[in-house]
């Protein structure tokens, strides 16, 4: 009987703490698992890929590929075996293909690849001055704006705006470039092109002069 009490009582103890275990605090039911967190910036599925953009390359099986590379300013990334890269203008998906394909026809066997944008860069534009909602915009993804656009965005002109006198301001080659803008003229086609608006750019709609 003793020895059979002795027996119970080791089960029990090597049984108590896996229980105690799974009950820990900040694992129970309502606690955030791991893949329940969101990231610091949440990638669309299309996004396409851009320069500045963070990324990290997989390829299955092989830890010696993984890439983490940030976008240069002319699209492109370096690879271990296959050298520079283009893969702006591309989603994550068609980039991924592109690598694949080429360490499939040179070094791999079916290789795996996965791509994940760690950290996008930020598309945004500002507008200030007589519009009805000044701030800072993002560009939809996949998408290019122009002037009269982001003027919409911003919820259109005050009663005080000169839409004839609009300044965009914009760094180009590391310096900042100051473009007058018509958007009378722009609005009524007046043999004018649509003005394309870049990231960062910071766009101001004067005031009517009275």
């Amino acid at each position: 009987m003793t020895l059979r009490r002795l027996l119970c009582c080791a089960l029990l103890t090597l049984w108590v703490p896996s229980r105690g275990r799974a009950q820990q605090p900040g694992l129970g039911r309502n606690a955030p698992s791991a893949n329940s967190a969101l990231p610091k910036a949440a990638v669309a599925a299309g996004h396409v890929l851009a320069a500045n953009d963070l990324i990290t390359v997989k390829v299955f099986d092989e830890p010696n590929l993984d890439t983490i590379a940030r976008i240069s300013e002319d699209g492109r990334i370096t690879f271990p075996l296959l050298g520079e890269i283009a893969v702006a203008g591309k989603t994550a998906q068609e980039a991924a293909r592109v690598i694949r394909d080429r360490l499939e026809a040179r070094f791999l066997v079916n290789p795996q690849v996965t791509l994940t944008v760690t950290e996008p860069v930020k598309r945004l534009f500002t507008v200030l001055g007589q519009v009805q909602r000044p701030g800072t915009y993002r560009f939809p993804d996949r998408e290019t704006l122009n002037l009269l656009q982001v003027i919409g965005i911003a919820g259109g002109y005050t009663r005080l705006a000169n839409p004839g006198r609009i300044t965009v301001k914009r760094v180009v080659g590391g310096r900042e470039v100051v473009i007058q803008l018509d958007g009378k003229k722009m609005a009524r086609a007046e043999g004018t092109t649509a003005f394309e608006v870049a990231p960062s750019d910071l766009i101001t709609v004067e005031e009517r002069r009275f």
